[in-house]
């Protein structure tokens, strides 16, 4: 589309004017995109709620609160972030200035995800403009109502010159892709993943893929049923298992399987009353093809223990717990993403590591144990995005720790200081003097044994020694070669 290769042309052209290097103009820009947030709280709620039925409690804490908790984070911090960041040096540096400068790439692309369409839009958002870049950004179309009020919200608070909102659907996502971008982040389904990676490989385009994967529980028998249901049916439930660190299915023993399906049921009628659908604090589907593909996961589950009741005209599924189910059954092939919660029992916790070892590398892991060894086990023994131990969804609350996936659930991390790192370019900083050009000139040719002895002991790493002391010797005998040079 013309209109978009004019967009992009544009906001390189802002870009290399240099007014997003400024501390000042990111600051402003984040202050901004603070204000927005708070001056909108209930017009995003409302969006939220007409997308996805989110309750006020989720879209604020989840969505809005968790967006404005980074912002202030970043704010905090980006002058410090922000600085030259010095590196250790050797002998052969030792009267250098090294250091890392952390500069923006220039114009990024930003795909957001539907199922969180303010969080996950803002966040990246926030490290893209903290680094000094200018920024595209596109809401998901799935998401109708808050892609329209971001689309309308984010020019009337930012730059219209750095940052840019683009909404539409598969065309306009499939033309952004042919443009050519500094950076590209995406957030969704492996499957979009590729085509963004493979649209980024033309040219060269580096990538950050926030995906998903089917993330695994483990419940230990030592453990208090009572809160593992609890804390499980949290994370399951929140905006009706459309999350992409959702426990996505629990592991234990058959003993343990069949004590905590009565803690599940329990919690269930704790959390939303006798019936589900009539709570106001149940999410929906997204859409009707999202509906249709759950449902369709859900009609091959023949031990259903809680739940199971549909109603296509509210895109409404209940939460349902489905017991003795096999590693090899449909629902087991692929990420649910939504309110189907199966349990799969195991001999132990070596079966249950082998299993996650055999698949896809998750997004998240769940381990609930007392057995400080049993979970060393499963963190050595395996590899995730995350871990969270006795918890679900509660690793990504924090922004000193990155959330990010790796094999098939992702590449690369975000959430505070690791947003500003994403979006920056880490520029290798060496500033040299002219003078001690006889000490450096023992790399000019013509070449000798003389030469070579000294560089090679120059340039020769040491183990480390323990004190300052220990350094003095190569101190002193360097300033001493360095003043002889200089006498001859």
């Amino acid at each position: 589309m013309a209109n978009i290769s004019q967009l992009a042309s544009s906001l390189r052209a802002t870009f290399h004017t240099g007014r997003t290097n400024s501390l000042q103009w990111r600051s402003e820009q984040l202050k901004m995109l603070l204000k927005l947030l708070e001056e909108n709280r209930d017009q995003l709620c409302n969006a939220l709620k007409q997308d996805l039925n989110k309750h006020k409690f989720e879209a604020s804490v989840l969505e809005i609160e968790y967006c404005r908790n980074d912002l202030i984070y970043c704010l905090n911090n980006l002058s410090e972030w922000a600085a030259p960041e010095k590196v250790a040096k050797g002998l052969l540096n030792m009267m250098d200035r090294c250091y890392i400068r952390r500069e923006p790439f220039g114009v990024v692309l930003i795909i957001g995800a539907w199922n969180y369409p303010v969080q996950l839009t803002i966040l990246p958002l926030i490290g893209a403009i903290a680094a000094g870049n200018c920024v595209v950004v596109k809401p998901s179309e799935l998401s109708a109502h808050t892609a329209r009020l971001l689309e309308e919200l984010l020019p009337r608070y930012l730059d219209q010159d750095c940052v840019k909102c683009i909404n539409g659907g598969v065309l306009e996502t499939t033309a952004l892709l042919d443009e050519k971008w500094d950076y590209i982040f995406y957030t969704g389904n492996s499957t979009v993943g590729k085509i963004v990676m493979q649209a980024a490989a033309k040219y060269l385009t580096p990538v950050t893929l926030e995906l998903g994967g089917k993330s695994p529980v483990f419940v230990d028998k030592d453990c208090d049923l009572g809160i593992v249901a609890n804390r499980v049916l949290w994370g399951k439930c929140t905006n009706a298992g459309q999350t992409c660190v959702a426990p996505d299915y629990i592991m234990c023993t058959k003993e343990t399987q069949d004590a905590l399906v009565g803690k599940l049921k329990n919690t269930l009628r704790e959390f939303y009353g006798d019936n589900v659908k009539t709570s106001n604090d149940y999410a929906r589907i997204v859409n009707d093809r999202h509906f249709q593909r759950i449902k369709g996961l859900l009609s091959t589950c023949s031990e259903i223990a809680v739940g199971g009741d549909l109603d296509e005209s509210q895109q409404y599924i209940a939460p349902t717990v489905v017991t003795n189910v096999k590693f090899t059954d449909p629902v087991m092939q692929e990420e649910i993403f939504g309110p189907i919660l199966p349990i799969v029992p195991v001999k132990d916790e070596d079966e249950a590591i082998q299993q996650i070892v055999k698949g896809d590398k998750p997004l998240a892991l769940y381990i609930f144990s007392n057995n400080k060894s049993l979970v060393q086990k499963f963190i050595t023994s395996t590899s995730s995005g995350g871990v969270c131990v006795n918890d679900t969804l509660m690793q990504g609350s924090i922004p000193s720790l990155p959330f990010g996936g790796v094999g098939n659930s992702g590449i690369g991390g975000y959430h505070g200081k690791f947003s500003f790192d994403t979006f920056s370019h880490k520029r290798a900083m060496m500033e040299r003097d002219l003078a001690l050009e006889s000490v450096n000139g023992v790399r000019y040719p013509p070449f000798t044994d003389g030469k070579a002895k000294f560089a090679l002991w120059i340039m020769k790493k040491r183990l480390k020694r323990t004190g300052i002391l220990a350094l003095l010797p190569h101190l002193f005998l360097g300033i001493l070669i360095a003043a002889l040079f200089q006498v001859h």
